[in-house]
């Protein structure tokens, strides 16, 4: 959802949601859910930007990819929110840098949230 609605020009999240394929196949409760989290995101979005450049040692964010950039900021949402242990919400945001990035990005992703966590404290 984050990844379209960057692509997107970043139109309202109902719309990216609405417009996503058939084949995402969501329940109606998982998809307000994740719309839920995706509005969460993208109102924090200058914040996370900030902190994730910050631990992106050598990358200005213009040069992460949306995939990974968008990744990245989930993760350290779920950081900060600390509703789901910091190992756990890194963890997963690895498991999506496999499925859905390149080959360096699960080690990118674990590099920058692991970093993002100590700061925080959360690990």
């Amino acid at each position: 959802m984050l990844y379209a609605w960057e692509l997107q020009g970043q139109p309202s999240m109902e719309l990216v949601s609405r417009g996503l394929p058939d084949e995402v196949n969501l329940r109606e409760h998982d998809r307000a859910r994740a719309e839920r989290l995706a509005v969460a995101v993208a109102s924090e979005l200058s914040q996370l930007d900030h902190a994730i450049e910050s631990a992106a040692e050598h990358w200005r964010l213009e040069r992460i990819g949306a995939v990974e950039k968008n990744i990245l900021r989930l993760g350290l949402h779920e950081i900060q929110r600390a509703d789901v242990p910091a190992p756990v919400a890194i963890d997963e945001a690895v498991k999506l840098a496999h499925w859905f990035a390149g080959p360096r990005a699960p080690g990118f992703v674990n590099g920058v949230l692991d970093a993002l966590a100590r700061r925080l404290g959360r690990l």
